[in-house]
């Protein structure tokens, strides 16, 4: 079944110190589903990269390991046009970040189940009635 995936599971792939056995589950999941994630998502994960390389936890060849292997998985981006009145409407009905709402919005526009690390996403996913990847 396909799902959304948020970037706190996302970087557990690619970082020893993120992964959990949640993040692991998620990543076999791809083996035979596929994984959405909104548009902002390409951002925030190239951010983490830029950050690990100049904190000096990943050089640049790892760097673009990471970027290839990201690239060889069913990653679905939803490059949609955000909303700021639905998304912030969203982000304050639930206590989210603006960032986490768009998440949660690709989730409700497609019907799908969230995969996330994160306390208030999960929290929101369930009381939004779309579900988490277990």
């Amino acid at each position: 079944m396909a799902f959304v995936v948020d970037n706190s599971v996302v970087v557990g792939w690619y970082f020893e110190n993120q992964a959990t056995d949640y993040s692991d589950r998620v990543l076999d999941m791809l083996a035979n589903d596929t994984a959405h994630v909104p548009g902002l998502w390409v951002l925030e994960f190239s951010n983490i990269l830029r950050k690990a390389t100049l904190a000096g936890k990943i050089d640049k060849a790892r760097t673009v390991e990471i970027i290839e292997l990201v690239e060889g998985l069913p990653l679905v981006v939803d490059y949609a046009p955000a909303n700021a009145a639905a998304n912030l409407q969203l982000a304050t009905r639930f206590g989210l970040s603006s960032y986490d709402a768009a998440y949660l919005e690709l989730a409700i526009r497609m019907k799908l189940p969230i995969a996330a690390n994160d306390e208030a996403l999960r929290s929101a996913a369930m009381r939004a009635g779309v579900g988490l990847v277990e």
